[in-house]
């Protein structure tokens, strides 16, 4: 019986075992820290404001790269924000005030309703897309959405520079030929996002309402004509 419980706790004698403190215990004995994690090397807690706000502004000119060259990328998808369709929406909401049909109104339902229309219609996109199957998220719809206004927002800037000089038939056939060419890049460039994420037998469907989205903006800036 004695034996039975000597080979159950092989390490029991041990405990009477008392080193020297004369002789010398070498070796290293502490805990090893862990290497360092890929989210800590990321981490932004410490991180100056300026370089912060630097940061988002490259990654916010990166994706405006993206549109001026569309390519079946998901870079717009995976590294998605709302800060570029933002800047878009508000400059040309902006762009659009101080237009003849609402000058007695001094240009507020003007504003509000190139907001009403961008998101909305961002919103209505996304629940078309997921009803049909696809695999994109709502703000990542949105990010996409945004940023492709980015042709139509610099299209106004030359219809408002263009309307400077006159607003005859020469000034109308410019203005349609920039905002028709704006709208086909926003709409393909849309388009070569969101392909990748929609069903291949439901893609026409979900590019129907991506070309009503950009035409009635493309419209909104074809006909905006400045107040006398």
């Amino acid at each position: 019986m004695a034996a039975a419980e000597e080979v159950g706790r092989p390490f029991a004698g041990l405990s009477d075992v008392s080193i020297s403190e004369d002789i010398p215990v070498e070796g290293d004995i502490s805990v090893p820290v862990g290497a360092p994690r890929r989210d800590d090397e990321f981490s932004t807690l410490d991180e100056p404001v300026k370089e912060t706000i630097l940061r988002d502004l490259r990654a916010v000119g990166k994706k405006f790269i993206h549109v001026l060259y569309p390519k079946r990328s998901s870079a717009l998808l995976r590294d998605w924000d709302l800060w570029g369709p933002l800047l878009l929406c508000v400059t040309l909401a902006l762009l659009l005030q101080g237009g003849a049909a609402d000058s007695d109104d001094q240009g507020g339902p003007q504003f509000a309703e190139v907001f009403v229309i961008v998101w909305f219609g961002s919103i209505i996109i996304t629940l078309n897309s997921k009803l049909l199957g696809g695999t994109i998220s709502f703000f990542q719809s949105l990010c996409v959405l945004g940023y492709c206004i980015m042709p139509l927002t610099a299209a106004m800037v030359v219809c408002r520079i263009v309307l400077l000089g006159s607003s005859g038939v020469v000034s109308f056939a410019v203005r349609l030929v920039v905002v028709t060419a704006s709208f086909g890049w926003s709409t393909f460039a849309s388009t070569a996002f969101l392909a990748d994420s929609q069903p291949p037998n439901r893609k026409a469907l979900v590019v129907y309402p991506v070309f009503l989205f950009y035409f009635v903006i493309g419209w909104m800036i074809l006909s905006f004509s400045p107040s006398q």
